[in-house]
This record gives structure tokens, sequence and C-alpha cells, in this order.
């Protein structure tokens, strides 16, 4: 099967879930300094916000469902480990979420698609939108799907 042409079609290929609202994801896929540049952007940080949380929970709930009698201290560092901003750019540059990010021009001649902070907040930002878009199910389904375990 071929993919799409669009790349937020791609993504949704990717991911495994049709976006309803393309504009949302067009949105977490904004980092601040193209938002800067460009006034009528909005950028992907508070959807950013939103997505960390989800995917704390989502980790959280597996980790607990996987091992329920482990204490906290070993269950903090493990969740804290598979939601570090490596891990979570490296499952980015999986899903080739670099190329899809609209940069400002100076953050793009600085290798911002590459950038550890830039491409995880980018992943927590579409994290937030699939939450948005398909409540905590399709969270939960991508989340699983992805290279961090």
């Amino acid at each position: 099967m071929a993919l799409p042409p669009d790349p937020l079609a791609v993504l949704g290929v990717r991911l495994g879930h049709a976006f309803g609202d393309p504009a949302l994801l067009l949105q977490a896929l904004t980092h601040r300094s193209y938002a800067n540049e460009h006034p009528e952007s909005r950028d992907n940080e508070a959807l950013a916000f939103l997505g960390d949380a989800v995917l704390q929970l989502v980790v959280t709930e597996r980790l607990w469902q996987a091992a329920p009698g482990d204490p906290v201290g070993v269950l903090t560092p493990r969740r804290a480990e598979i939601v570090s901003g490596a891990a979570l750019a490296r499952c980015a540059a999986g899903l080739e979420l670099g190329a899809l990010l609209r940069l400002g021009r100076g953050e793009a001649q600085q290798g911002g698609q590459a950038k550890e902070s830039v491409l995880a907040t980018a992943l927590e930002a579409v994290l937030g939108v699939l939450y948005l878009d398909g409540g905590l199910p399709v969270a939960r389904r991508v989340v699983a799907s992805l290279s961090l375990w």
C-alpha cells in the first residue's frame, strides 16, 4: 500500500489514526519559532502540555498493570526513562516527525528538525491531538504502538 502524498495523512498512516482536525495536527507540528515568524499560526506548546499529561497517564497505567505490586520507587524511574526527552526524540525520529515540522528560519538552519527537545515536544503535541481527537482509548493504542517500550 502506497502512502498518501499529504504529509499529515502520512503521519496518520504511521500512527494508525485518521485525524479529524488537520488544523489541530498542523498546530502540533508548529514550533514556536515558526509561530513567531507567522503570527497567524499557533505553536504546539499547549498541545505538548496536554500530550505530556496523557503520556504520563498512559505509561503509568501500563506500568502499574504490568507490575501492580512493584513499589513506587521502582515504577517512577522506569516511567521517567520511558517518557524522557531522549526516548521521545528517538520515537519521533522513527516516525520521521522532523521532516513534518514547521520551523522558523533560524531554527531550521540550526537543525531544529533533529533536535531532541524539538522532536520530543512535537511528539507530545501530537499525542495531545490524538487525545483530543479520539480520547483516551486512541491515546492508549497509539502509545502502546510507539517504540518507547
